[in-house]
């Protein structure tokens, strides 16, 4: 079996503020806005935008009313720590970080190699608006993992 990412939902603190973030950032990895969908379940006090793209789907999710004052904590039980998006090459990599720095978004480390993961691991991280880390990645994944 292959395992495969079908999708990711993420909490943000405030929707609107995410939907401009995410609409200038995912295109950058290939997602068509066109395939942006919204859905809003009242009954629950839950909204959510989706981005879909052939590969799996990311959404951004309102928050409970209870949790919206409550501070982001990458550390904490059930929170997320980060996503990691795999790029074809180091170039891309480049490419996609002079982009981002362009779009005055929050840059946490430039690409750089990381040997502590793998000999040809390469990235670079950045926050969104909600301050949830997000990473460019590239290397070999099938020389480490067959």
């Amino acid at each position: 079996m292959t395992p495969l990412l079908d999708h990711l939902h993420v909490t943000v603190r405030d929707l609107k503020r995410a939907e401009c973030f995410y609409d200038q950032f995912l295109p950058l990895l290939g997602f068509d806005l066109r395939y942006k969908e919204y859905d809003c379940k009242e009954a629950n006090a839950y909204e959510i935008i989706e981005y879909h793209h052939a590969a799996f789907s990311i959404g951004i999710v309102s928050p409970r009313s209870c949790f919206e004052k409550e501070k982001l904590s990458r550390r904490k039980p059930g929170a997320l720590h980060h996503v990691a998006f795999m790029v074809e090459d180091t170039q891309t990599v480049d490419c996609l970080y002079e982009q981002v720095m362009q779009m005055k978004m929050q840059i946490v480390h430039a690409p750089r190699y990381y040997p502590e993961y793998c000999e040809d691991y390469y990235a670079f991280f950045l926050k969104d608006s909600e301050g949830i880390e997000l990473e460019i990645t590239s290397y070999d994944r099938r020389k480490y993992f067959p």
